[in-house]
C-alpha cells in the first residue's frame, strides 16, 4: 500500500516524509493562500478556487476567509453550506458535510490523530479517521471536531465544544467533552 492508501484507509502512515503527500499538501495550501488573498467581493473567483480545491461541492455555498485545509480533495460540502471566518479542516481522510450546514467562526475539523507512543510519533506517523456532519446542522463558534466523529442531522453543537464522540440526530450537544443535553423535537 502507498502512504496515501494507508492514510485513506485509516491506518498509520508517513505524514511528514512522504513526497507525494507533501506535494499534495503544498498544492492545497497554495490554493488556500490564493483564496485567502482575494477581495471578499470577488465571489466568482472565490467560488472557482473552492470548486478546484474541494473534492465535491454543490452550487450554493460560502466559506468566509481565511480558510485552510491540508488536501482539499477529501472535503465534500452540501447545498447551502456556510462557514464563517477561520475554518480549518485537516482532511487527511474524508470530511463530509450535508446540506444546510452552518459553521460559526474559529472551528476546526481534524481527521488526523497521532500514536500515543513517542517512538511512532517521532517517525512522523499518524492516522486519519473520517468525519461526517449530517444535514441541517448548526455548529457554534470555536468548536473542534475530532477524528472519526459523526454528527447526526438536525443537531446543534454549542460554542466551545470539543466533539470527541458521535452525536445522534436531533440533539443539542455542548461541552468538553461534548455531550447531548437536549433532544430537539420535530
Amino acid at each position: 500500500m502507498t502512504e496515501k492508501e494507508k492514510m485513506l484507509a485509516g491506518e498509520l502512515y508517513d505524514a511528514n516524509y512522504n513526497k507525494e503527500l507533501e506535494e499534495e499538501r503544498i498544492k492545497a495550501k497554495e490554493l488556500c493562500y490564493e483564496y485567502n488573498q482575494l477581495k471578499p467581493s470577488n465571489q466568482e473567483e472565490r467560488k472557482k478556487i473552492l470548486k478546484t480545491l474541494l473534492g465535491k461541492t454543490k452550487e450554493n455555498f460560502l466559506i468566509e476567509q481565511p480558510f485552510m485545509c491540508d488536501y482539499g480533495y477529501n472535503i465534500q460540502i452540501g447545498e447551502n453550506f456556510y462557514a464563517n471566518h477561520n475554518l480549518i479542516i485537516l482532511d487527511a481522510n474524508q470530511v463530509k458535510f450535508g446540506d444546510n450546514v452552518f459553521i460559526a467562526p474559529n472551528c476546526g475539523f481534524y481527521t488526523a490523530g497521532h500514536p500515543l507512543k513517542a517512538e511512532q510519533r517521532n517517525k512522523g506517523l499518524e492516522y486519519a479517521k473520517p468525519i461526517e456532519v449530517g444535514n441541517n446542522v448548526w455548529i457554534g463558534g470555536n468548536v473542534i471536531v475530532l477524528p472519526g466523529v459523526k454528527i447526526g442531522e438536525n443537531s446543534v453543537i454549542g460554542a466551545g465544544s470539543v466533539v470527541t464522540k458521535d452525536i445522534p440526530a436531533n440533539s443539542v450537544a455542548v461541552g468538553n467533552p461534548c455531550k447531548v443535553i437536549k433532544e430537539i423535537e420535530n
